[in-house]
């Protein structure tokens, strides 16, 4: 089992991980997890052994070769429900990613639930993967409404009440945001959602690489998650619905696999989680989704959160030490979950992030696919540093090093 001590200088997982032994690459500090993790060891190599010894397509041979294949896809899938809280299997879909897990529940519930005068209510704090496939059914006549924020970046639950109505049919929410760290209420905010008759929906991108997920408890119907921000490939997502509810959708996308016949006449869906599921799917990034699962439930998600704060509270005082710069979201680390976003007053984030990557500190600038966000604090964009459980007390000194260039060059 995985041990995750207390916060120290060095992560004692970093060696877990090639790219920090890489040459070249001995001295990076990677502070942008939020758009992409590193990956262990352990899971490089659990790709890399299903490449070698078990490719095959899956659910289509009867062959021992593509039967293993397709045990082991499948195993992932279980694992996927265990680690989230899903009642079974069943409730697993296996897409590209939380954007695209969104995109489908626009598709599949915009096509054939929603109709004029609807309305989906979402929040300002989410991630353009959150707002625009819900947008795009403008063409249909729903509307889409955004819950405000408060002065320290959390959701004003009463405003967030006050915008659901009769004709709000669904509600979508981060559970943490990729900008301000906010972590939200879900299980408040799923009741309150449920008390209208709405379908609620959880963008778990930035939260299930961090904090323990619970769908069950969290009332949540739909659970969308990315792999890739969760120590594993990218391309290979998660989309948790209920079943009764699954059972109940007509599919995004049609082709092989998805379907249980097909005649000149019309066809037939498959039983759920495979009717969301066409044609031949990321296997190998399933395998690779098994083995950080595998390898974050070593450590116990517990743990993870545990540290995660640590390294943020840790963060926070160190660049709060300057009054130069200003941070965003909320103070206290026990409301944050993965990123600190902040910008140096009077230096674009673009200029801090290129001065910072000549320093050997990887962050992220912009406007984090997050622009009504930005909108509504009133700045173009702004710096994120997002941090995993390779991260440790050298690295948020590297970069407050790093801020102090920034500082000399901008003098």
């Amino acid at each position: 089992m995985r041990t995750l001590d207390r916060l120290g200088d060095i992560s004692p997982l970093k060696g877990d991980f090639p790219m920090f032994s890489e040459k070249g690459r001995e001295s990076l500090v990677y502070l942008d997890s939020a758009a992409t993790s590193q990956k262990p060891a352990f899971v490089i190599n659990a790709v890399d052994e299903f490449e070698r010894r078990c490719n095959a397509n899956v659910h289509r041979g009867i062959y021992p070769l593509s039967e293993e294949a397709t045990e082991r896809y499948e195993e992932a899938r279980g694992k996927a429900a265990r680690f989230i809280g899903a009642r079974s299997p069943s409730e697993i879909v296996f897409l590209r990613g939380s954007t695209e897990a969104l995109n489908v529940l626009a598709l599949s519930l915009g096509t054939w639930k929603l109709k004029r005068g609807d309305e989906v209510l979402t929040t300002v704090m989410e991630h353009h993967s959150n707002i625009v496939p819900w947008q795009m059914l403008s063409r249909k006549g729903v509307t889409v409404k955004f819950a405000d924020i408060d002065e320290w970046g959390r959701i004003d639950m009463g405003d967030f009440e006050s915008k659901i109505n009769e004709r709000t049919k669904i509600v979508t929410v981060a559970h943490a945001s990729n900008v301000l760290g906010t972590v939200n209420p879900i299980r408040e905010m799923g009741r309150i959602a449920h008390e209208h008759s709405s379908i609620f929906i959880v963008d778990g991108a930035q939260s299930a690489p961090h904090i323990p997920v619970d769908v069950k408890a969290s009332e949540c119907d739909f659970f969308a998650l990315s792999g890739h921000k969760m120590l594993a490939p990218t391309g290979i997502g998660v989309l948790y619905g209920r079943s009764e509810l699954l059972s109940g959708m007509e599919p995004a996308f049609g082709g092989g696999e998805m379907i249980s016949e097909v005649h000149q006449h019309g066809s037939k869906w498959a039983e759920p989680p495979y009717r969301f599921e066409a044609g031949t799917p990321n296997i190998s990034g399933a395998i690779g989704l098994g083995a950080a699962i595998d390898y974050l439930s070593s450590i116990g998600m517990d743990n993870v959160e545990r540290y995660d704060r640590e390294i943020i509270a840790y963060a926070m005082n160190r660049l709060m030490e300057n009054e130069d710069i200003e941070i965003y979201g909320p103070k206290d680390a026990e409301e944050r979950s993965g990123v600190i976003s902040f910008n140096l007053k009077g230096v674009h984030g673009h200029d801090t992030a290129e001065i910072l990557g000549r320093e050997g500190v990887a962050i992220r600038s912009g406007h984090h696919c997050a622009q009504p966000l930005m909108d509504r604090l009133g700045i173009p964009s702004a710096s994120r540093a997002s941090f995993q459980i390779y991260n440790g007390k050298q690295d948020i000194d590297a970069l407050v090093r790093a801020l102090g260039v920034v500082r000399k060059v901008f003098a």
